[in-house]
C-alpha cells in the first residue's frame, strides 16, 4: 500500500466517523476521500468528456438603421437641452426665481 492509498483510507475513515458510522456507505466515503486527497495534493482528476459549448454570439439589433441614426442624433439634442434648461419647458410651468433678500444682522 502506497502513501496515497493510506491517506485515502484515513480520510474515508474520518468521513465514516463524522457521519455517525453508517452501514453500507463505504464506496461513497472512499470516493469522497479520493477527491479530498486529490485536492490536498493539488492534482485534479481527469474530467470526463462532456457536452461541447456553443460559442457566444452577439445579439442582433432589431432597430432599423434610420431609427438608430435618429436616436444617436437625439442624444446630441438632449445634451444641448441640458445646457439650456428652459428651452423645452412650457410657459405655464416656468417659474421665475425670486431674488434673495439681504440678510440683516441685528446685535
Amino acid at each position: 500500500m502506497n502513501q496515497q492509498e493510506q491517506r485515502i483510507r484515513e480520510l474515508a475513515y474520518e468521513i465514516w466517523l463524522s457521519e455517525g458510522r453508517p452501514e453500507g456507505q463505504d464506496a461513497r466515503h472512499w470516493e469522497m476521500a479520493c477527491k479530498l486527497a486529490e485536492a490536498q495534493n493539488g492534482t485534479a482528476p481527469a474530467k470526463p468528456a462532456g457536452r461541447t459549448r456553443k460559442t457566444a454570439t452577439k445579439p442582433t439589433d432589431a432597430t432599423p438603421a434610420k431609427a438608430a441614426a435618429a436616436a444617436k442624433g437625439s442624444t446630441k439634442a438632449s445634451s444641448k437641452a441640458a445646457t439650456d434648461a428652459q428651452a423645452g419647458t412650457p410657459d405655464a410651468i416656468k417659474k421665475t426665481r425670486t431674488p434673495r433678500s439681504a440678510k440683516t444682522t441685528e446685535r
